[in-house]
């Protein structure tokens, strides 16, 4: 993990790495709860027995959960010592280049595309990718927006 001061010293780290987490595993019961919690339970999520049939050769997570994941991601690769709250503002641009399957172990990149002073904190855009431990593509690549105020 990085660990920075003050937001303010980011606005001299513009194009560059702010960040790598650690890899962190994707389950069969992660990809469970979010069909759950979505109502997104297509047969390539959530019946390995089908699944295994299918195109990937297993059960393979959603892309959404894959974003989803950003917020733990980037709390493992990055942190402020003077940020009282962060807030998730958007996504410009998300594409997923390859499958997540369950079993994967995923890990992060977070280059800070800008820095932008806003009322009491910085508004960050990022550009995020996110790789399987093994694969050949990332799995997601993303341009993310947050807001941190300290």
């Amino acid at each position: 993990m990085r660990r920075f001061a003050r937001l303010a010293d980011l606005a001299l780290l513009e194009s560059r790495l702010l960040g790598a987490s650690d890899w962190v595993a994707i389950a069969q019961s992660h990809v469970d709860l979010f069909a759950q919690a979505t109502g997104d339970a297509q047969w390539i999520h959530v019946d390995p027995l089908r699944a295994a049939a299918g195109p990937f050769g297993t059960t393979v997570a959603h892309g959404f959960l894959t974003l989803a994941m950003l917020p733990e991601l980037f709390a493992a690769a990055v942190a402020f010592d003077d940020v009282r709250m962060s807030l998730n503002y958007g996504l410009n641009r998300v594409r997923f280049p390859a499958p997540v399957p369950v079993g994967s172990r995923l890990r992060a990149e977070f280059v800070l595309d800008s820095y932008e002073a806003i009322e009491g904190g910085a508004q960050l855009t990022q550009a995020v990718t996110m790789e399987r431990e093994g694969g050949a593509k990332p799995v997601c690549v993303a341009e993310w927006v947050t807001r941190h105020f300290v």
